[in-house]
């Protein structure tokens, strides 16, 4: 006699085993998600804790019934925060626009002119990445003193206006726009500046975006090379400030004040991230895929 195939318990066993796989995969997720994000939430609820509040607690809460605003106050009046802020705005927009030019016109350069050595020197190019961090600081807090910049938004910016690996990714993205469409705007006497502007740029806008958001981050969280070149309170970005904060202002016991200058910092890159993430993966993933 022979054995009948039951499609109904087959099917009913493999939505059994989904819906379990799918338990435990959401679960973990889950709790991954919590231990994320439970610095932020501890950042906030601090903030928002008075100070009598913070220092009274032997077991630290995880809730607050009166939570208060005199913190976020506290951060713009006791201390210069404002003034940190406006620099680093100053800092981060002068510095990716900057970056944005040059970055652009050597991808371009290496992506599509022909010029003799090229692939040497990009190869020589691409070795800098090998370099250290701290040697390129020294070199560059030498010639910023020498030139007499330090506390300057010039000693600031300069050292941060190019970016050998955003070349890199915008070289490639460019490489992946068809030769053809050069020869043909060649062929109707376009300029390469031209061509770069109207053809490459809107095509590789995805990856330009995500440069651009990339540097932004990465000059509002900058801490060694403003630290190291200026000691002025005039010139400090809020990386650096947040620690005078500590030192100078509200001291090291006033620690709700504190975290409320840390959410105040940190807000516009929450913003900028959740706003912009999916740009960020698709530029990312263009750069990263050739063909």
């Amino acid at each position: 006699m022979e054995n009948k195939i039951d499609y109904g318990k087959i099917e009913k066993n493999a939505k059994v085993r989904k819906t379990v796989v799918n338990v435990i995969t959401y679960t973990l997720l889950a709790f991954w998600a919590v231990v994320v994000l439970f610095p932020f939430y501890w950042m906030i609820l601090t903030s928002v804790k008075g100070y009598g509040e913070y220092n009274s607690e032997y077991i630290p809460k995880f809730f607050t019934l009166s939570p208060t605003m005199q913190n976020y106050v506290d951060a713009f009046t006791t201390v210069s925060l404002g003034r940190y802020l406006t620099n680093t705005v100053i800092f981060t927009i002068a510095t990716t626009a900057i970056m944005l030019v040059v970055i652009t016109l050597a991808a371009f350069a290496f992506a599509r002119l022909d010029f003799k050595g090229k692939n040497i020197a990009f190869v020589i190019f691409l070795s800098l990445m090998m370099i250290p961090n701290e040697l390129v600081i020294i070199t560059n807090y030498v010639t910023i003193t020498n030139l007499d910049m330090r506390n300057t938004f010039q000693g600031l910016i300069l050292p941060s206006v190019t970016s050998v690996f955003y070349i890199y990714l915008l070289k490639e993205n460019f490489e992946q726009i068809p030769d053809s469409l050069y020869y043909a705007a060649k062929v109707d006497g376009t300029s390469d500046l031209k061509y770069l502007l109207k053809v490459m740029i809107p095509i590789s806008k995805p990856t330009l975006v995500t440069v651009t958001i990339l540097k932004i981050i990465e000059c509002w969280n900058s801490y060694v090379w403003p630290r190291l070149i200026t000691d002025d309170e005039n010139y400090y970005l809020v990386s650096n400030g947040i620690q005078e904060i500590r030192e100078n202002g509200f001291g090291r016991e006033n620690i709700p004040a504190m975290m409320a200058a840390v959410v105040v910092i940190s807000l516009p890159l929450i913003v900028l991230f959740l706003v912009f993430r999916k740009q960020i993966m698709e530029g990312v993933s263009r750069g990263g895929t050739k063909g």
